[in-house]
């Protein structure tokens, strides 16, 4: 169960838990996995109608600790139909006159001047929250932040998109049945341990389809990019000026091929190549989890001093996930790091160049017995939190990625896949294949969305990062060729997503947004 995954939430927990941490009770050097969610107070505005916006300083508070200095924190809610192909007045189909609700976060710097509109922010998953990206953007560069220049010049607005967090959200999936699922092996080889896999799918999917039925496929990309033209509106934005993160890309690229004349600017970092299947998108993740781990492992041996498990990091996460499965270390509550948490801690380290280090630690302390570093990492990739309790991250990332998806490979060629993938990728490529079943056991229909140009459109900006793990470099130009109007700008650097990783990138996304400036054609940045 790898996601697109969700680089803003990591990363600013990272960078912000040194701030925060007079403010807040956190364990090691992160926030807690599950922050609380804050309703939004009053009803949401109909389709069509201007919301109402009401102070909610307390959203900041329950997802960092404390509001950023000089912000001002606006909260609403919209109605969205559930349905855009009918609309809320349809009498007919899945979801026929009903609404979800969309909750919106407006973070406003004090010192705004000149301002231009709104900087919608998503922080991809699918399944991340972007009312908690917004917060985190809103400390500023100084804590991996949005730069102030930004900030004086946007509204930054965040929303959880429909399923999502304080959205309508999608619940479904118990909190044993993640334990479960993250707990499990990374490559099941016996037919019995894959049976179970395929079990526990099935189970989950049928608790899921019992729940919401034919409206599963609600969920889906296209629809949620047509709520986002809902939020333009509701704002008052013209035209859409937007940054998106990994599978937050997609989203933004959909919306540029359904309502390119409605485009400002968008900027798409860490790219996900639409015309992409489950198969070919789970091999793109297998090839660039690999390469970023060859990444870490040489960084290891050339910096000993910094990595207790050098000079072969590889050899010793693989004997560490090894011995996982047949000897899983506790911890004093009882909990075991079997072969699937190690995996996600590993999984987890990659997402920042800054996790290495992380990783190297865990994977030491685990040897001498103490599994708390592994599940450290684990449980941030996963959301959970030290009572066990997980967000509905990836209830909503299962919904969205198999509401999406037209063709789903049946389980014959997941197991072939498997045994192919063990070879070609060695540590990551079992695991990405069996991720494929939770889409094959999930009921319900699909509703895909579009993979063509965004003829109409003005330069969107598409970024990518070299070392990326989750959405390899390669996409970055396939997606600016299949918009057929995407400029690429290029981090040299590693780790998931790129701005506002360094000067070079920064300056350049900064220049787009503001004024419209594309960077020159192949312009690339480096490391440092």
């Amino acid at each position: 169960m790898t996601r697109t995954t969700d680089p803003i939430r990591r990363r600013r927990r990272l960078t912000i838990a040194g701030l925060v941490s007079a403010a807040v009770v956190a364990a090691g050097c992160t926030l807690p996995a599950l922050a609380p969610r804050s309703d939004v107070e009053g009803e949401a505005a109909p389709p069509g109608t201007t919301p109402t916006w009401q102070a909610c300083p307390e959203v900041a508070d329950e997802v960092v600790g404390r509001g950023a200095p000089g912000i001002r924190y606006e909260c609403t809610r919209i109605q969205v139909p559930r349905d855009w192909a009918g609309g809320s007045a349809a009498t007919t189909g899945p979801g026929a006159g009903e609404t979800f609700e969309i909750a919106l976060i407006r973070a406003r710097s004090d010192k705004q001047r000149d301002r231009i509109g709104s900087l919608l922010v998503n922080p991809g998953g699918p399944g991340g929250s972007g009312v908690d990206t917004a917060v985190y953007l809103s400390f500023g560069e100084q804590y991996g932040g949005l730069p102030d220049r930004i900030m004086e010049r946007f509204d930054i607005v965040g929303f959880d998109p429909r399923g999502v967090a304080r959205s309508s959200p999608v619940e479904c999936i118990s909190d044993a049945d993640l334990d479960a699922v993250f707990g499990s092996d990374p490559d099941p080889q016996n037919q019995q341990s894959f049976d179970d896999l395929v079990a526990l799918a099935n189970r989950i999917g049928r608790g899921c389809g019992d729940k919401y039925g034919d409206q599963l496929p609600l969920y889906g990309t296209e629809q949620a990019a047509r709520d986002m033209d809902a939020i333009r509106a509701a704002v008052g934005d013209d035209k859409l000026t937007y940054l998106g993160y990994s599978y937050g890309t997609l989203l933004g690229a959909t919306y540029a091929q359904l309502f390119p004349s409605r485009v400002r600017a968008l900027v798409l970092d860490g790219a996900i190549d639409p015309r992409q299947g489950l198969i070919e998108g789970s091999e793109s993740q297998a090839k660039g989890f690999e390469r970023a781990f060859d990444n870490f492992h040489r960084w290891c041996a050339a910096n000993a001093a910094r990595c207790p498990i050098a000079p072969d990091a590889r050899a010793a996460v693989i004997s560490a996930i090894d011995k996982a499965r047949v000897s899983p270390a506790r911890s004093a509550d009882g909990r075991e790091a079997t072969a699937g948490w190690v995996f996600y801690a590993v999984i987890s380290s990659l997402y920042t160049e800054s996790g290495w280090q992380e990783l190297a630690r865990a994977i030491d302390q685990l040897e001498g017995g103490n599994p708390q570093g592994v599940f450290r990492l684990a449980d941030s990739y996963a959301d959970r939190d030290d009572k066990g309790h997980y967000t509905n991250l990836f209830d909503a990332n299962t919904a969205i990625n198999c509401a999406d998806e037209e063709e789903r490979p049946n389980l014959d060629r997941i197991r072939q896949l498997q045994s192919q993938w063990r070879t070609q990728y060695p540590l990551f490529g079992p695991a990405l294949a069996t991720g494929l079943i939770s889409c094959t056991e999930w009921p319900g229909g699909s509703d895909p969305y579009p993979t063509g140009r965004a003829d109409g459109a003005p330069p969107i900006l598409i970024v990518g990062t070299t070392g990326d793990p989750a959405t390899p470099y390669e996409q970055t130009p396939a997606l600016a060729e299949m918009l057929g109007v995407g400029r690429v700008l290029t981090w040299e650097g590693e780790g998931h997503t790129a701005y506002p990783q360094t000067a070079c990138i920064t300056a350049a996304v900064d220049a787009y947004l503001i004024d419209l400036t594309v960077p020159a054609e192949g312009k690339r940045c480096p490391a440092r």
